[in-house]
């Protein structure tokens, strides 16, 4: 992987802090905003820092690796607000120091993987766009992290969209932020989501996705359609009968996600999502979770990802813009070509030469920046004056 291109720009500065340290103040911020969900309240949780598999050294850490960046020139503050719903999303709000507050300024949402919570990957980026002099929003979508939800890790495609426009009602509210001028970044899963949300929400003028992954065409046919249609059957029938058990006072069961350890069977692309999930590069385990369950859907909601369709009608969002962003070497790349294929102008491709699909979720000499930069800076200027 030394091959890859570096699309870091001169203005984004590393900071000493070691990993480990940068993990333990996002989760004493995270574990201070714990919602019980059963009450409403405020709760503090204790955080477990421990994997299920171990530790690795951050010297072995991919080049660029840095998850829990911390910006000396950005503050970072956890909210949480209400979804149409009434459900709370928890999201962490990213100023530059040197905003001019007596103005209105571009704002950017951003979405992390499925499975994963706001501090991986979705954190990273919104701290670096806010680098760039953005007001950015990382959120933890319903039923994970520290937003509301029950049971923990269930699966709503619906809801997941919706926490995209709750952010934009909450940034909208903001002083300093202008409504005219609100993008959006969805990092894997959290791709497929933001476009179904952008869909019926022009409030989004700006649309980007970094290594998405449909969840509706992932879960119906497999990579590179590799799932028969019986084998989809088989898996609807046997959440039905654990739905049917749970129902009857059976433990709510998860399933896929990323395995707990490595063995000479491991798939190549487990490995990849193993290397950061499990690992010091990206483990992070919300107040009152289990590290064993991280990155698990509940086995009987994860089929409500067949009835998931982001791509249908994704022309209807022009003309506002989409770029999406993938590396050449991305198990997921098919998910970006097709909605890119099925998108309407302007839209926009960008490659990232030799980079794979976890790459871009915190390498941060790859991830194009100055990509990201130039297209929300062009294209939410130009919202602004229209």
């Amino acid at each position: 992987m030394n091959t890859l291109i570096d699309h870091a720009t001169g203005a984004l500065r590393e900071p000493k802090a070691s990993a480990g340290n940068r993990r333990e103040f996002l989760k004493t911020a995270s574990a201070g905003m714990t919602l019980a969900a059963t009450s409403g309240t405020l709760a503090t949780a204790s955080a477990s820092a421990q994997t299920a598999t171990g530790t690795k050294a951050a010297a072995n850490l991919p080049s660029g690796a840095d998850n829990f960046y911390i910006s000396r020139s950005v503050t970072m503050r956890p909210v949480r607000f209400k979804s149409q719903y009434q459900m709370a999303v928890a999201g962490n709000l990213f100023v530059p120091h040197n905003l001019d507050r007596g103005r209105k300024h571009a704002a950017l949402v951003v979405g992390h993987p499925m499975g994963a919570v706001k501090e991986q990957s979705a954190n990273l980026y919104a701290t670096k766009m806010a680098e760039q002099g953005y007001v950015t929003l990382s959120l933890d979508l319903p039923f994970w992290g520290s937003s509301e939800g029950q049971p923990r890790n269930a699966v709503s495609p619906d809801l997941y969209a919706e926490s995209f426009s709750a952010a934009v009602d909450f940034l909208s509210s903001q002083a300093v932020v202008d409504p005219q001028r609100i993008g959006a970044i969805g990092v894997c899963g959290s791709g497929s989501f933001v476009i179904s949300a952008a869909k019926i929400d022009p409030r989004m003028r700006a649309i980007a996705t970094v290594s998405m992954y449909d969840m509706g065409a992932a879960n119906r046919h497999a990579l590179r359609r590799s799932q028969t249609l019986e084998q989809r059957k088989q898996i609807i029938a046997t959440a039905a009968q654990q739905r049917q058990a749970e129902f009857n006072g059976a433990p709510v069961q998860t399933t896929g996600g990323t395995v707990l350890e490595l063995t000479a069977d491991t798939h190549p692309i487990q490995r990849e999502f193993f290397d950061f999930y499990r690992t010091p590069r990206g483990e992070f385990t919300p107040p009152g979770a289990s590290p064993r369950t991280t990155t698990q859907p509940t086995l009987t909601s994860n089929v409500k990802f067949m009835n998931f369709y982001p791509f249908n009608d994704i022309e209807t969002i022009s003309p506002r813009p989409l770029l999406f962003v993938s590396g050449t070497e991305a198990h997921s790349r098919e998910f970006s070509e097709d909605a890119y294929q099925k998108a309407a102008e302007p839209k926009e491709l960008h490659w990232v030469t030799g980079a794979g699909h976890v790459d871009l979720y915190d390498r941060v000499t790859l991830i194009p920046w100055d990509k990201l930069t130039a297209f929300f800076g062009k294209h939410l200027v130009a919202a602004s004056a229209g």
